[in-house]
């Protein structure tokens, strides 16, 4: 099996020390690089392409969110994880609509760090296990839409689903995973692979913590809905 590469970056020493001597003891992770503030991560991405980056919101020389832009825009393949110590953080906000695939919290237990990265790396990931899917929620009711759909409003993207797919994104807007949206609709893991496959791919979107994010954007499901 090919590891999962990481890289991990944070301006604090010890925090990214940490981090990586967790994640290198797994048997299916192997951090690459490290990085002390955002303008390293990006040349330490560009230098080992990771599967995963490992990205602190606040560092110096160029901030996490910035860096993120820069590393979702050139490496797509790269899933972005930022590192903050709030719940909620704004950087964080504005760092799910550069890209990122979700967050942790710093105080992150070591065996949900690894299964954090492992389940981003899949695509499965939201968000992490502290945070509910209240904060997409809160998130897309501040953040109604982006400049790159005013011409094309997100309802209008909707159209382009099959019922099932339809539905398969509202599942996936309330936080289920493949197996839940599997037992929902009463068909096999496989096919729903195969429907969030369709949904990301018609709607252009990068994974599955934006597909929940335009699901809310478009009205296919509203905060609170369970």
């Amino acid at each position: 099996m090919t590891p999962i590469r990481v890289v991990v970056a944070d301006d604090q020493e010890l925090v990214r020390a940490g981090f990586g001597m967790i994640l290198d003891a797994q048997p299916d992770i192997e951090v690459v690089a490290e990085a002390c503030d955002g303008a390293e991560a990006v040349e330490a991405v560009r230098a080992h392409t990771p599967d995963v980056l490992l990205l602190d919101v606040r560092m110096p020389v160029m901030d996490g969110l910035e860096a993120a832009r820069r590393v979702c825009a050139e490496f797509p393949a790269t899933k972005v994880i930022m590192l903050t110590t709030f719940d909620i953080d704004d950087y964080v906000f504005d760092a799910l609509y550069a890209g990122a695939s979700g967050f942790l919290l710093k105080d992150v237990r070591r065996d949900d760090l690894a299964h954090g990265v492992r389940m981003v790396a899949s695509g499965e990931a939201l968000l992490a296990p502290s945070v509910t899917r209240r904060l997409i929620g809160e998130f897309a009711a501040r953040r109604p839409g982006t400049p790159d759909r005013a011409v094309r409003p997100p309802s209008k993207l909707l159209e382009q689903l099959t019922l099932r797919e339809h539905e398969t994104l509202r599942l996936l807007a309330r936080g289920l995973s493949n197996a839940e949206i599997a037992a929902e609709l009463v068909v096999s893991e496989h096919t729903v692979k195969t429907h969030v496959s369709n949904v990301l791919s018609k709607l252009g979107l990068r994974d599955r913590v934006h597909a929940v994010v335009f699901a809310y954007e478009a009205g296919a499901v509203v905060a609170g809905e369970g």
